[in-house]
């Protein structure tokens, strides 16, 4: 590992960026997990640029970062509807109405979880193609070449890319980490949609920490590994949180189609929401108390 912040900082994402690209293929052919892998591998890059932003210039990185949130909004759409259908599938089963030989609904009762369950894998198939529109398209392509540009001849700042690694890096560390205890202290007092957004808000707190830490690793070793671990698992409890939330929202925005199973549907999601946050308070108590801060 690169003793000075910049090329360090490089390394961590020449990762990042090969990430990307070698999901490209399994993503055309629509593998399983392959969307989420590459969706994972955008957003950590761009979390990584914007933590380290100070040690790279402003304009290339503020372009590079456009650039990535675009793929992964297009990633996300897919993401999320194909997260949603297998959620509803897994949720009929555990409320009690089984696929039949033909893995179809028989009954009357159960047409409203097929419609739901139809309707996100319709809306997948359609994000997903606009995905693969997209590697096709110049923008895509100019992208990549961005993205290798960036490795082979980093933006650096100077004055910031020559500074020791280890303290530039606890200094990132500590300022993400500091973020995350300022919105889980202002999540006190709050009710309804507000503690729900706060929730959203530290659940995204979180995800940067964790891969501005797992970035750190190489540089200081075991603290930084240790961070990334409990920030991860803060992301996972406040995830299952959020999708329960979600696919509740989304239940309840064909409340009109419904049938006698939407109040199950809606209970069995309601339940999954509170077990998410019974997990809560441990997975966050890290950040009350850190060493690193």
């Amino acid at each position: 590992m690169s003793a000075t912040a910049g090329p360090a900082l490089i390394d961590a994402v020449a990762a990042d960026v090969d990430r990307l690209r070698t999901a490209e293929p399994d993503v055309r052919q629509d593998l399983p997990d392959s969307v989420h892998k590459m969706r994972v591998a955008t957003r950590r890059l761009r979390s990584v640029l914007k933590s380290y932003r100070r040690v790279l210039r402003r304009r290339a990185v503020g372009e590079i970062t456009d650039e990535l949130r675009w793929l992964g909004g297009l990633l996300g759409v897919a993401r999320d509807a194909e997260v949603r259908a297998e959620r509803f599938t897994a949720l009929l089963v555990d409320t009690g109405t089984p696929l039949d030989d033909a893995g179809e609904r028989s009954t009357r009762r159960e047409d409203f979880g097929q419609r739901l369950v139809a309707g996100e894998r319709a809306i997948y198939a359609d994000a997903h193609r606009a995905v693969v529109d997209a590697f096709d398209n110049g923008r895509y392509t100019a992208l990549l070449g961005t993205l290798h540009a960036l490795i082979t001849e980093p933006p650096l700042k100077d004055s910031r890319a020559s500074e020791p690694a280890e303290p530039a890096f606890t200094k990132v560390l500590r300022r993400d980490l500091r973020e995350l205890r300022h919105l889980v202290h202002s999540e006190h007092g709050l009710a309804g949609a507000d503690h729900i957004e706060c929730l959203h808000d530290i659940r995204k707190a979180a995800k940067r920490l964790r891969y501005s830490a797992e970035a750190a690793t190489a540089v200081l070793g075991k603290p930084a590994e240790n961070l990334g671990k409990q920030a991860k698992h803060l992301q996972g409890v406040l995830g299952d949180h959020r999708d329960a939330v979600e696919a509740l929202h989304t239940i309840r925005t064909h409340v009109a189609d419904a049938d006698s199973s939407y109040q199950r549907l809606c209970d069995a999601e309601e339940s999954a929401a509170a077990r998410a946050l019974e997990q809560y308070p441990d997975a966050v108590e890290f950040v009350h108390h850190h060493p690193l801060d």
